[in-house]
């Protein structure tokens, strides 16, 4: 990560504005020299998010010379913490309002610190590469697919308001996932069946009332979807990986619970997997409760139970550092210092 240079520092910071109008809102860009021009208030967030990836593509800049914009502004964006570390991300934070949108560059421990904010998968902002030669497909759960459904469950967590319940959560990963190019997505009955969401119309309703996504009329027992969120329609790398990823979702070996868990405990299970290798994984406390729209204590509460069913031998939570680490059947590693649950 580059924190310093002698070089002069490239401003990486942008950020736009849903201002009310009697019309309904209007899309302001201090970085633009056209005026605030207005947008349909369904996808005004969507309107919002789409004009920010379009600056980060526009203004690109080679790794190396991306700076932490928070801590060239003295770190006021969070509250205080450890300090400067990891790699250069791009975050996007919102106000408690919904109308203020930043992109910007932070690095890994900025951003997790800041509040209403959520690191953009790269897969959202780069152009598609061109077309490469066919490779005899991997197993799955490898780094691509954890990697790309940790990317996808933290925009979600941006994307979606915090109330949004965690079966609809899961829901919209797979939608996420599985879409086409248009946004598009037809869902099997047989995969909502197995995800125990068949006939669950009140998740689509919340996914609706977020302005999210807009039912279509689909042959049964198939449900379709558009979605209304404009920034997914970018993603990277194309269908075939992206349903790979949806697959594993549905069982994330090895960290999966027994069958037929509470979609809160699915999904912690989930976001646990996607930070996981070698029969161990470690993040925040603040962001895995943040992926999953749990506060911390519902967090922990869940990790125990996952601990429990033998899902998980052990966890403990670092308080010092917030760090929550944890350990699968296969692992029998000595349990670091901090907070640790024994079961």
């Amino acid at each position: 990560m580059r924190l310093a240079s002698t070089h002069a520092t490239v401003q990486r910071i942008w950020t736009v504005e849903l201002r009310p109008q009697p019309g309904g809102p209007a899309l302001a860009c201090p970085r633009c020299t056209l005026r605030a021009h207005p947008v349909q208030a369904a996808s005004a967030r969507s309107a919002a998010l789409t004009h920010l990836a379009r600056h980060a593509r526009t203004d690109a800049l080679p790794g190396h010379l991306r700076t932490c914009q928070c801590r060239a502004r003295g770190c006021h964006w969070h509250p205080r913490h450890r300090g400067c570390a990891g790699p250069v991300l791009l975050a996007l934070t919102r106000d408690r309002s919904g109308r203020t949108w930043r992109l910007a560059d932070a690095c890994a421990a900025c951003a997790a610190a800041t509040s209403h904010t959520a690191v953009v998968p790269a897969t959202l902002l780069v152009p598609r590469p061109p077309g490469r030669a066919r490779r005899r497909p991997l197993p799955l759960g490898g780094p691509a697919e954890r990697t790309r459904v940790r990317e996808m469950l933290t925009y979600l967590a941006a994307a979606l308001p915090q109330s949004t319940s965690p079966a609809a959560r899961l829901l919209a990963l797979q939608c996420a996932l599985r879409s086409d190019t248009r946004g598009c997505v037809q869902l099997p009955g047989g995969l909502l069946r197995g995800m125990r969401l068949h006939g669950r119309g009140e998740l689509w309703q919340e996914l609706e009332h977020a302005r999210w996504l807009r039912r279509a009329a689909g042959k049964y027992p198939h449900t379709e979807a558009q979605l209304l969120d404009a920034a997914v329609l970018s993603q990277q790398p194309g269908r075939g990986a992206r349903a790979r990823a949806a697959q594993w979702a549905l069982r994330p070996t090895p960290l999966t619970p027994p069958t037929g868990p509470p979609p809160a405990l699915q999904l912690t299970a989930l976001a646990l997997a996607s930070h996981t290798s070698g029969g161990a994984g470690s993040t925040d406390m603040e962001v895995l409760a943040y992926l999953c729209g749990h506060s911390p204590h519902q967090t922990a509460e869940l990790l125990d139970r996952l601990t429990a069913s033998h899902t998980l031998t052990a966890w403990h939570h670092n308080r010092e550092t917030d760090e929550v680490f944890w350990h699968l059947p296969q692992q029998h590693a000595t349990v670091r210092s901090g907070e640790h649950r024994p079961h």
